[in-house]
């Protein structure tokens, strides 16, 4: 009898995830990267910009966290939360379905996200993503990144951000049509591939109702700043 209540336990253990190597072939991973983390030194008030994303989940299946916006004078002057279900749909690109809030400004906005993030042919980091809102409201968002090596430590990385809206919403500065274009041009040098520094530029420009409304409030529809930040992930 303890014969085959050992033989039926070594089967048992042997046939487990752990033994068999399901857990170990897709194991439960999580990440988070400071894509950007830096200050903006220009005209007038110079903000402290943050543009952060973490995950947590398997290959498949994962939970994103994304989190942007600028820290002013002790205050957040825009700040944005996304928490999404991500699902894999082909090699190196995810589906994406969740919620985007826009905390600040005031008032809040709370937003249903579809989107597909993921790497295009020539290594091109590509996030798209369509919101809909209360009352209506609709946007689009479309960023996309690339890294150039000159060396294995030293990379230039030039971005584009676009954002676009399907209504005015005067009570946080929003116009229909495309509202906003951010071009960056950063030179990072990697420490370490977990730490990086590095210095820039940044120059973001509104359009239509969006710059009308930024100039009733005394503010400039060009914003060119120089960056100096660190890029760190773990």
């Amino acid at each position: 009898m303890k014969k085959y209540i050992t033989v039926l336990a070594c089967s048992l253990f042997l046939s487990s995830p752990a033994w068999s190597g399901e857990m170990i072939d897709d194991p439960l991973l999580t990440m988070v990267l400071v894509d950007q983390l830096e200050v903006r030194v220009g005209d007038g008030d110079d903000p402290l910009s943050w543009d952060a994303e973490g995950r947590l989940g398997y290959d498949l299946n994962k939970l994103w966290i994304k989190t942007e916006g600028d820290y002013v004078d002790g205050q957040g002057e825009e700040i944005e939360l996304q928490a999404l279900y991500s699902r894999a749909i082909a090699p190196f690109w995810d589906l994406q379905i969740g919620w985007r809030g826009d905390i600040r400004p005031q008032p809040t906005r709370n937003w249903l996200a579809l989107g597909i993030k993921g790497l295009a042919p020539y290594f091109f980091d590509i996030d798209a993503a369509l919101f809909v809102g209360d009352s209506g409201r609709t946007s689009a968002r479309l960023q996309a990144e690339y890294d150039f090596l000159f060396t294995q430590r030293l990379i230039l990385v030039p971005d584009i951000e676009i954002n676009l809206f399907g209504k005015d919403d005067r009570a946080v500065g929003i116009g229909s049509g495309l509202s906003d274009l951010e071009l960056g041009l950063r030179l990072r040098y990697e420490m370490r591939r977990e730490f990086a520094p590095y210095v820039g530029i940044n120059w973001i420009h509104l359009y239509g109702d969006t710059a009308d409304f930024a100039r009733e409030e005394g503010r400039d529809g060009d914003d060119f700043r120089f960056v100096f930040g660190v890029r760190a992930w773990f």
